[in-house]
Parts: C-alpha cells; structure tokens; sequence
C-alpha cells in the first residue's frame, strides 16, 4: 500500500529535504521498518540505542496516537497517513 508519511521541517534534514513523501508498506511495522532504512539518520530520532521509540516523538496513523498499540501489524489502507510530530516541552 502506498501512503503518506509526514515530517516535522526540523526533521527534513533527516528525509533528504522532504516534510512529505510516498512510502510503501502492508503494515505500520513494515512502514517504521522502512522509514529507519530508508532514512537512517531519521532512526536516530525515531528510535533509542535499545530499538525503542522515543518518548518524545509521537507517531500517528491517521488521527490515532500508535503509542498505546502492543503490536505493530496493523495493516495499511492506500492513503493512509503517517505522521512523525516532535512533543515539546519547558517553560
């Protein structure tokens, strides 16, 4: 399935200039999987030296927050979206 993932401007260095951009998958696992391949400097920030993803950066599919999902097979539609959002906090 072709959909579409966003990315903060902050990020764009991350994805060759891109904010958004066509990605390929069957399911958001393959989806994450291919990001971090695809763009490796993005995984950085996606992802802890442990594999897990960051705190605080906030994935949705569609308008739904993944962080409460247990698993990542969760098959995708043909225009699905994608976004990666930064959380910022301070004061």
């Amino acid at each position: 399935m072709l959909i579409e993932v966003s990315v903060p401007m902050l990020l764009s260095d991350c994805t060759k200039g891109k904010t958004r951009f066509p990605l390929e998958a069957e399911t958001l696992g393959e989806a994450l999987d291919r990001l971090a391949s695809d763009y490796p400097l993005l995984k950085r920030h996606l992802y802890t030296e442990q594999g897990k993803l960051r705190q605080h950066v906030l994935l949705f599919l569609n308008d739904d927050n993944i962080e409460w999902l247990e698993r990542f097979d969760v098959p995708l539609q043909a225009g699905d979206k994608l976004r990666v959002l930064q959380a910022v906090s301070g004061g």
